[in-house]
């Protein structure tokens, strides 16, 4: 009888031990959970010539930046792949083409490969999340386009737990939050050892303005699963986002200084960089000073794992670092990402560098540039990626800046939309903050 994964999809390998590891690494890939890199590993060791076993152990690879490992293992995939069915072989092309950074042939392989195979989990995820092949798109329906595949393959995964996390999160992030967050429920209490829904379950809460609920949930589920997930550090991220919500600073920096930044920490370096730099701004925009060893600390990781343009989602973040800790440093990456934006290989185009051009405004205090250039970006911001929740930090950066400059009433238009959205105290006292701005122009 011919091995299978767990949904059901033939591998090519007569061991059925391999196929037994294999399972256990792509849960672990869509469970966010360590350990896939062992069990890949092991199921490569039991038949070396498993083509899937391959191109997964790559993923895991290139989610951890180890850029020659990722693209070796999914070369030898590719030359594997030839003794495999048709659908590994599309299965392995798909994979092997993120590794590469063919991030657009992939994409629309991949949407091909699941309207015959729509069960191809692995595939399906590739698409998924905020650092999904969507979210880095640069399109500005993302969210939507999201949804929709998911809505679209429900009935081939009925009560699936990794299925329903995702289908929870695209329904939150598309606006149905209530339905989002009941979605997501059912997956959690399916298998509560998934990182990917605990943090769908976070961005819920979130997105009801759920701060109680939301830190009541992490502080129970973070220690109960301590260092077994590579979302750990990020869902301390959204619990040090809710301390700041209180005005709590000083235990948002606490969950920092334990549990975010970059030193010793097994976590994928997007994350690291993303989390790390978006959460001191936030803590800056709060007012705290003296961050300055914090930022430098961070600025040269980003320099470590992202030294060269390319990847958007870094660079925008890098360039806060940048501009809170040696303004100088942001405009060699600028032109790179300048040069890119030309070659046509700048996903959100224009408005990643217009980003990191009004952080550079702010940063050095110019609030009135900052401005300028923030304005017309606020309705692209959505094609830069990732979550509502990271992308509300420019949004952030734009109301602080229209404060500062005295203007209360572009400030206002923003922020009446977020609380329209959801609700926020910080949204609330920011915008009493406005109306005494308007009321002293």
């Amino acid at each position: 009888m011919m091995n299978r994964d767990r949904y059901d999809l033939p591998l090519t390998t007569a061991s059925d031990r391999a196929a037994a590891l294999y399972r256990d690494g792509v849960d672990c890939i869509l469970a966010a959970w360590h350990g896939a890199d062992a069990a890949l590993e092991a199921a490569i060791a039991e038949d070396a010539d498993f083509a899937l076993a391959q191109v997964a152990r790559a993923r895991v690879h290139q989610i951890n930046m180890e850029g020659a490992a990722a693209r070796d293992k999914a070369a030898k995939a590719r030359q594997l792949a030839a003794a495999a069915s048709r659908r590994e072989q599309q299965h392995v092309e798909i994979v092997a083409s993120v590794v590469e950074s063919q991030t657009r042939h992939a994409l629309q392989v991949a949407e091909q490969h699941l309207t015959e195979f729509p069960r191809d989990a692995l595939i399906l995820s590739l698409l998924l999340g905020a650092f999904g092949l969507y979210a880095f798109s640069g399109r500005p329906d993302h969210d939507a386009a999201r949804l929709s595949i998911c809505e679209r393959y429900a009935a081939d995964y009925g009560e699936d737990w990794w299925f329903l996390t995702y289908l929870g999160w695209s329904r939150t992030e598309a606006g149905d939050v209530i339905t989002g967050r009941d979605t997501t429920e059912r997956a959690y209490w399916m298998k509560p050892a998934n990182a990917s829904a605990a943090h769908a379950l976070s961005h819920a809460l979130f997105e009801q303005g759920d701060p109680k609920e939301g830190r009541t949930f992490l502080s129970g589920w973070l220690p109960a699963h301590d260092r077994v997930s590579f979302l750990q550090g990020h869902l301390a991220w959204h619990l040090a986002l809710i301390a700041l919500e209180d005005g709590d600073t000083d235990g948002a920096l606490d969950i920092y200084e334990r549990h975010i930044r970059p030193q010793g920490r097994p976590y994928p370096p997007l994350n690291i960089l993303t989390d790390t730099t978006s959460l001191l701004w936030r803590v800056s925009l709060a007012g705290r000073t003296g961050l300055d060893s914090h930022w430098q600390e961070v600025a040269a990781y980003g320099e470590k794992f992202f030294p060269k343009a390319g990847a958007h989602f870094a660079d925008v973040h890098q360039a806060l670092a940048a501009a809170a800790s040696n303004g100088g440093a942001l405009e060699p990456r600028l032109a790179e990402m300048e040069a890119r934006h030309a070659e046509g290989k700048l996903a959100p185009g224009a408005s990643a560098i217009g980003l990191c051009r009004g952080i550079q405004a702010f940063a050095s205090g110019d609030n009135e540039g900052a401005v300028r250039i923030l304005e017309p970006l606020m309705p692209e911001l959505v094609r830069i990626g990732g979550s509502h929740a990271q992308r509300e930090l420019w949004e952030d950066t734009f109301i602080v800046a229209c404060l500062r400059a005295g203007g209360g009433e572009k400030a206002t238009k923003l922020i009446a939309e977020r609380l329209h959205r959801r609700p926020s105290r910080r949204d609330e006292a920011w915008s009493q903050q406005a109306g005494r701005s308007r009321a002293l122009s």
